[in-house]
């Protein structure tokens, strides 16, 4: 894959990313200048929707300083159009060693979900040191992440925790040092983004934001 060290120091730069359902892909610029506005400058759009093509070369053109990956990619043939359409990343939800493959061949830096530490060995395996936590909260949360990821530490792998993740929990993820960066719904809801509320979107991002600043520096 391209350049992951890069990826991770990217993502390292803003721990909290958005992760996005765009219905209406006229909605994607204003949606990312407002991410920006609040300080999220990382977003992964997921492939929920017709429009989310379309949203990511938007958002790639005109907001090039917000960090764009794609995120629900679940087959091999969409990683090929995902790199075409100017993703600095990609991400599934969850482990799918075809999908890892053609993201390797392509050059496109990829993390995996995972949910158990099997998952964490494949992934591991397939040359992926950046791995996603999917369904976080469900899961069991911080408690069952740090019990799954002890065997591996001397590993150096990072961990991108989502599902469930909120305000409400974002400091005690943060405070781990192997969480690389947590996934946040909630800074624009695809309600908040279909009722174009940019200014709540920014205050949702201001407050994760300022969290993130005191918490990592």
């Amino acid at each position: 894959m391209s350049d992951p060290a890069a990826f991770r120091e990217q993502i390292r730069r803003s721990p909290v990313v958005a992760v996005l359902v765009i219905d209406d892909a006229l909605d994607a610029v204003p949606l990312a200048r407002a991410l920006v506005r609040g300080g999220i400058l990382a977003m992964e759009l997921t492939l929920r929707t017709p429009a989310a093509f379309d949203a990511l070369r938007r958002i790639r053109s005109e907001v090039p300083e917000l960090y764009a990956g794609v995120g629900t990619i679940l087959f091999p043939d969409q990683v090929a159009r995902v790199k075409a359409s100017g993703a600095a990343y990609g991400v599934s939800p969850g482990f799918n060693p075809a999908v890892v493959d053609a993201a390797r061949e392509a050059g496109l830096p990829f993390a995996p979900g995972v949910a158990t530490p099997s998952e964490i060995e494949a992934a591991y395996g397939k040359g992926c040191d950046v791995v996603k936590v999917f369904p976080a909260e469900p899961l069991g949360g911080l408690p069952y992440i740090k019990a799954i990821a002890a065997p591996y530490s001397h590993l150096g792998i990072a961990y991108i925790p989502l599902g469930g993740v909120s305000m409400k929990n974002l400091e005690s993820y943060l405070e781990w040092p192997e969480v690389l960066a947590v996934g946040g719904s909630w800074l624009a809801t695809r309600d908040l983004i279909k009722a174009k509320d940019w200014d709540a979107i920014s205050r949702n991002c201001e407050e994760a934001a300022s969290l993130a600043a005191r918490i990592r520096g």
